[in-house]
C-alpha cells in the first residue's frame, strides 16, 4: 500500500511566494518533526513557496531526505487582480470548477496540477511520500477524491494540517491525521 502524507504549510506571515513563517509557524514546523517520528519517509516533494519549504526543512534535516521542488504544488492563483471580495469569489469557484477570474486559474486547472503530482507518486517506486502544499490546492485535491470536501472544509483546515492519502488495489482513500493530536 502506497501512502502520501499531504501537509499544508505552517502559519505564515502572508500569501506571497516569499512569505515566511511566523514565530508560531516555526514552532509548528518543529512539531511536524515529532508528528512524523517513527514513520518511514522515502521522499519529500514541496511547493517552492518559502512558507512550504520552511514548514518541512526541520523534518528533512531530521530524516536526511532532500526536498524535491515541484511548481505544480504552488498555491492556486485566484486572480492577478486584488479582489476585495476574494472570499466570496473563492467560494464561487468551489461551486463552479470552470469559473476563472482575470489572470487566475479555475479550480479544475489547479486541481489537475496536484492530481498529476499525486498520480506520479502513486505510479512511482516510493512507498511513503510527503507532499507539502497550500490550503486551496490541498482542498481541491481532496475534493477530487470526495466531492463533499468543499469551501467550508477548506475554511476548517488548520496550519499546519496533515492528511494521509492511501492507494490500495487502485482504490484511493484519505483521512485527516492532524486533528488526532
Amino acid at each position: 500500500m502506497k501512502k502520501i502524507y499531504l501537509v499544508r504549510h505552517c502559519e505564515a506571515q502572508g500569501q506571497s511566494s516569499d512569505a515566511e513563517l511566523t514565530e508560531n509557524g516555526l514552532k509548528q514546523a518543529a512539531s511536524l518533526v515529532d508528528f512524523f517520528s517513527g514513520i518511514n519517509i522515502d521522499r519529500i516533494i514541496s511547493s517552492p513557496f518559502k512558507r512550504a519549504v520552511q514548514s518541512i526543512i526541520p523534518l528533512t534535516k531530521q530524516l536526511d531526505v532532500e526536498i524535491e521542488f515541484d511548481n505544480r504544488l504552488t498555491e492556486r492563483m485566484l486572480s492577478s487582480k486584488n479582489l476585495p471580495d476574494w472570499m466570496d469569489k473563492l467560494s464561487a469557484t468551489f461551486k463552479d470548477f470552470e469559473l476563472k477570474f482575470e489572470g487566475g486559474e479555475s479550480s479544475r486547472e489547479a486541481m489537475n496540477r496536484i492530481v498529476d503530482v499525486v498520480e506520479d507518486v502513486f505510479n512511482g517506486k516510493d512507498e511513503n511520500t510527503i507532499i507539502v502544499t497550500h490550503g486551496n490546492l490541498l482542498s481541491l485535491l481532496l475534493n477530487h477524491y470526495n466531492k463533499n470536501f468543499g469551501f467550508d472544509e477548506w475554511q476548517n483546515l488548520s496550519n499546519p494540517d496533515v492528511f494521509l492519502l492511501k492507494s490500495t488495489d487502485g482504490e484511493i482513500a484519505y483521512e485527516r491525521l492532524w486533528e488526532l493530536l
